[in-house]
This record gives structure tokens, C-alpha cells and sequence, in this order.
């Protein structure tokens, strides 16, 4: 079974990184591709950056449909073209927002996302509130450092932890959700620093898609999540057109 995760930023030290969250989850029987858009923004720390780095993350997604993916992985916290996907996509796609989220709620009472910049809480909310969980999310923390200095500022683990912290003793979270693909490697250790359950989003959607798939349950081609009517696209994507 062939899985693609998705970085839908052009950053490869971010795609090993998260390629390497996926396979740990994902179980013998599948083969992980974990795959860089060959468009798109460095980092996605915007609603600008989420824009631009759709095309580059569909065309990824025609790639593994022509390479008979069974399923895939948006491995960016803002789940951006997640919609989009499913219309060109046979087998389940999720976004590790929507998987770890879902996941958090089944783990505890109370989840709290630690995420990057003060900037992306908003989305954060925003999918909160799409996918039903409100009433189990305590809080949208930012450590402020900006995605492509996760791996490369020293300081970013103790302060992440320092975040984790504050959701469990001042907001009462009982689960933490990582709030950035970029930070995959930190969970195991947070997870012992902290005595709660640290849910990374890649390898949870790793793992539920391999599920999902094994089922034989696939994106469904009824309504909204039709193949997208055919038609002509001009200029930078006149390659998209059906």
C-alpha cells in the first residue's frame, strides 16, 4: 500500500523530517513517499503562503493518483487545498490538523494546540471550529518561533515545552496537539517531559489513512467531493485543467 504525505512547502529538511514521522506510524505493509511540491512558498506561516502553496500541493496529489496512491497526508497544520484534494483524490486524504484534533478528543477531556507564530492562531480557531471541537479545546498557544528555525534555533524545544506546560497547569488541557508538522521529532520527548498524551498530526493521519484505506473506504464522488467539472485554466495553471 502506497501512502503520499504532502509538505506543501518547498522546504526538504521539513519533508525528511515528516517523512520520517510517517513510516515510524505507519506500519510495515505500507510504503510511505513522503514528497516536496515543486512549487510553492518556503514555510507556511500566512494566509498568503496557504493560498500559494495549493497548486503545488494538487499537483502532488495528481502524481499519486496516477501512481496509485491509496491515500495521503497534508502535513501542514493549516490543512490548506484540503477540499480540493478530496475532489481529485480516489482514496482518504486528511490534513494533521483534522486527524490530530479528532484524535485529542478521543485521548481526554481537554486538548490544547502548542503551535509557531502568534499570527496562525486564528486558522487554528478556524478548524477548531470546522471540525466540532470546541467544546473540548482549551487553548491556541504560540511559541513564536517562526517554522524554518524550528530545527535550527537552539531555544525551540524548551520553549515549545514551556507552552506545553502552561496548557496543562493554567488551561487545563489534558492531551497537547502540536501545532506544526515542523515539530514531529519533539513528541516522544514531550510526551515523557509533560505525562500526558503529545499528539504529532503526521503520524496520526499517517496512520488513520493506512486504516481508512485497508477498509476499502475511499473519498466518497457523491456532491461537493465530485471530480471537479472539466474545464480550461490559463497562464501559470494551464496545466490544472481537467
Amino acid at each position: 500500500m502506497l501512502i503520499r504525505v504532502i509538505n506543501p512547502n518547498t522546504t526538504e529538511a521539513m519533508t525528511k523530517l515528516i517523512g520520517e514521522s510517517a513510516r515510524l506510524a505507519a506500519g510495515p505493509d505500507v510504503l510511505v513517499e513522503a514528497v516536496t511540491p515543486a512549487m510553492g512558498p518556503a514555510s507556511i506561516e500566512s494566509r498568503y503562503d496557504e493560498a500559494l502553496s495549493v497548486p503545488g500541493l494538487l499537483a502532488e496529489i495528481a502524481a499519486g493518483e496516477a501512481a496509485g496512491a491509496a491515500g495521503y497526508v497534508i502535513a501542514c497544520f493549516g490543512d490548506p487545498g484540503l477540499d480540493a484534494a478530496r475532489e481529485l483524490a480516489t482514496g482518504p486524504v486528511l490534513g494533521i490538523a483534522e486527524a490530530a484534533m479528532r484524535a485529542a478528543s478521543s485521548l481526554g477531556r481537554a486538548f490544547s494546540v502548542v503551535t509557531t507564530l502568534g499570527r496562525s492562531t486564528g486558522r487554528t480557531w478556524e478548524l477548531v471550529d470546522r471540525y466540532g471541537v470546541r467544546s473540548t479545546c482549551r487553548s491556541v498557544r504560540a511559541c513564536e518561533i517562526p517554522v524554518l528555525d524550528l530545527e535550527s534555533d537552539p531555544s525551540a524545544p524548551a520553549r515549545i515545552l514551556a507552552e506545553c506546560r502552561a496548557a496543562r497547569d493554567d488551561d487545563g488541557a489534558d492531551v497537547i496537539v502540536l501545532g506544526c508538522a515542523g515539530m514531529a521529532d519533539l513528541c516522544a520527548d514531550l510526551t515523557t517531559a509533560l505525562g500526558l498524551p503529545v499528539i504529532d498530526g503526521v503520524a496520526v493521519a499517517t496512520a488513520t489513512v493506512a486504516a481508512l484505506a485497508r477498509l476499502g473506504l475511499r473519498t466518497t464522488s457523491c456532491g461537493e467531493y465530485a471530480p471537479p467539472p472539466p474545464k480550461s485554466y490559463s497562464g501559470a495553471l494551464r496545466d490544472f485543467g481537467a
